[in-house]
């Protein structure tokens, strides 16, 4: 790789992918096949991401409705033929991450009250603008509204995207589940409980803390979407550690749920590479990215986690220089060849840990799956251009190489 070259990101093309198909050789395969073809050379600590939804495809990592409602009743219903009444809290505005399990869940009950977070979801989809809130005088903090009072003080919005009123949509798939529908607007936990007592918590960054609170201020039955699913019912997929966290619709009635053993993935992948090209490849798994859209204001991360796996390579944060910073302050009075030879230099003798360090002021302090997560998604996308693999290569490198 030329050294006027910096981190370089490539979609790689792959078969279609199916259940019981051998993922780890499929993707050594099409990797070492692009590189061939295309003349790109590997290096050690290049990056090979593969997205959640091919290793969840090849685990054949799915389940019905049939499967949620079941394993809903399961859990709430006390001998009963039915959970009864439950209370549905925060859950995202998505048609592909939760109108199904809703279905599922609204199958397995008499009476569903969904308490929407106003004005937008967690992961920033919006019911209403905060112009909006402002315009009516509405505190989101303390206001609980009827949906008779929100459509009264807001109408009906659709979302800017999708074109969806997401109030109406929901509240028809628990109605055709022949379940009972009442919508609530609150943003504080605690007002569910003076509907039931009986709540799934479907917030996903949040759920921890939601649970807590609940638990201990008089709820009788808290499961969160983590905890559906958590192991198999009948012949269903499950996810041990995110139950209907991370799961995407896969048809009317049916869900690919996130994958499993991913950890034992990568480092059979990450075995496959250095066995066939010689170089020490990093591996992850990647789905959602962590980014915000600044004009429909989302927050893309849905997944419980950007990463679910990645090899030992990629933990922690990147330990990186402000190249402007240091060359308006410490270097502010060298130029040209001479300016790039120190940069070069105070890049080359930097320390192991920058942390709290004037220098790094302004560089990104995330961690790097995160970072590298993110950047694989936004290569392949989440549409027709059949790219689950994506090479990053130079990531590691900086300024100085």
């Amino acid at each position: 790789m030329s050294n006027t070259l910096g981190t370089i990101s490539r979609g790689i093309k792959a078969p279609m992918i199916k259940e019981g198909d051998n993922l780890s050789g499929i993707v050594t395969e099409s990797v070492i096949t692009a590189a061939r073809e295309n003349g790109i050379e590997f290096r050690d600590r290049d990056v090979v991401a593969v997205t959640e939804a091919v290793l969840a495809r090849a685990q054949g990592n799915y389940a019905d409705v049939s499967h949620i409602a079941e394993d809903v009743r399961n859990k709430f219903r006390d001998g009963k033929n039915s959970a009864g009444e439950i209370g549905v809290i925060f859950p995202i505005l998505s048609r592909n991450r939760f109108a199904v399990c809703l279905k599922g869940i609204a199958n397995a009950a008499e009476k569903i009250c969904l308490m929407l977070s106003y004005p937008s979801d967690e992961v920033g989809n919006r019911l209403i603008t905060v112009e909006q809130l402002e315009e009516k005088g509405v505190n989101p903090y303390t206001d609980i509204l009827s949906e008779k009072q929100f459509r009264e003080l807001f109408g009906y919005n659709k979302h800017i995207f999708t074109g969806i009123d997401y109030i109406d949509y929901y509240k028809e798939i628990i109605e055709s589940a022949g379940a009972e529908a009442e919508v609530i607007f609150a943003n504080n936990p605690l007002t569910i409980l003076d509907f039931t007592k009986n709540v799934i918590c479907a917030d996903i960054h949040t759920r921890k803390l939601t649970k807590e609170k609940l638990l201990k201020n008089g709820a009788l039955k808290v499961v969160g979407l983590d905890e559906i699913l958590c192991t198999s019912v009948g012949s269903s997929g499950f996810n041990p550690d995110y139950g209907l966290l991370g799961s995407n619709k896969a048809g009317e009635d049916r869900v690919k749920l996130f994958p499993k053993d991913c950890h034992a993935f990568v480092a059979e992948t990450a075995a496959k590479f250095l066995e066939k090209t010689g170089k020490r490849i990093e591996v992850m798994i990647y789905g959602d990215g962590a980014f915000k859209d600044p004009v429909g204001f989302i927050w893309e991360l849905a997944d419980p986690v950007v990463s679910p796996a990645y090899t030992e390579g990629l933990e922690g944060t990147p330990n990186e220089i402000k190249i402007k910073y240091i060359a308006d302050n410490e270097f502010s009075h060298l130029q040209g060849e001479e300016l790039k030879s120190a940069i070069f230099n105070k890049i080359k003798q930097k320390s192991g840990d920058l942390k709290g360090n004037m220098e790094s002021e302004g560089t990104t302090p995330r961690r790097l799956p995160d970072l590298l997560g993110s950047l694989a998604d936004l290569t392949s996308g989440s549409g027709d251009k059949g790219t689950p693999i994506v090479l990053i290569q130079g990531y590691f490198e900086n300024y100085a190489d």
